[in-house]
């Protein structure tokens, strides 16, 4: 089980109605992926996206709080946490995100029902800390994993939404010649 799977678990255990969550980052891969890389599986936290759709319902589920604290203080001789949830408007993400979300694999919940971005989407969101090498890591692993092209990604480059911080437009300055690279076609020879 990766560690993003005993969060989940642990969270849809502390709940008592339906959450639905988009979850993004490595716990995203690891539960939204199959074949991943191991290293995938043992990232620590599971990071959220929180939809403007589901905003005001969600703040005043105190149910929901309550368990997110309470998973983290359950988990936390693990090391394991939850407590990256950013609005939609703080991750890169085509504006459109939200009609393209994908339900997650993995694990089996009663309540929590998990979804993650497409992979498009996705990989926009890989670019956040520029070239980094993990993440770099990660985007090739999707690229390969659903045949991604740069035919599909390039609108996505052309309308992403990016916060307005002009780090983050520099990260994705950074990180766009490296993802063209490795959404080149590679020869076979």
């Amino acid at each position: 089980m990766t560690n993003a799977e005993i969060i989940a678990s642990a969270l849809d255990g502390l709940l008592d109605h339906e959450v639905s969550l988009v979850v993004y980052g490595r716990a995203s891969i690891a539960l939204g992926f199959d074949g991943v890389p191991k290293d995938v599986g043992r990232s620590l936290d599971m990071d959220v996206i929180l939809r403007f759709s589901q905003s005001a319902a969600l703040d005043m589920d105190d149910q929901f709080w309550g368990a997110q604290a309470e998973v983290n203080t359950v988990l936390e001789k693990q090391g394991l946490y939850m407590t990256h949830l950013f609005q939609e408007d703080q991750v890169f993400l085509r504006p459109d995100w939200e009609l393209h979300i994908v339900r997650a694999l993995r694990p089996d919940t009663r309540f929590l029902k998990l979804f993650r971005p497409h992979t498009i989407d996705l990989i926009l969101t890989k670019m956040m800390r520029g070239d980094d090498p993990q993440d770099m890591q990660d985007i090739e692993f999707m690229i390969r994993h659903d045949g991604i092209t740069g035919e599909q990604m390039e609108p996505a480059f052309r309308d992403v939404r990016i916060p307005d911080m002009q780090e983050l437009r520099d990260a994705f300055e950074r990180a766009l010649p490296v993802v063209r690279k490795l959404l080149a076609p590679r020869s076979h020879g």
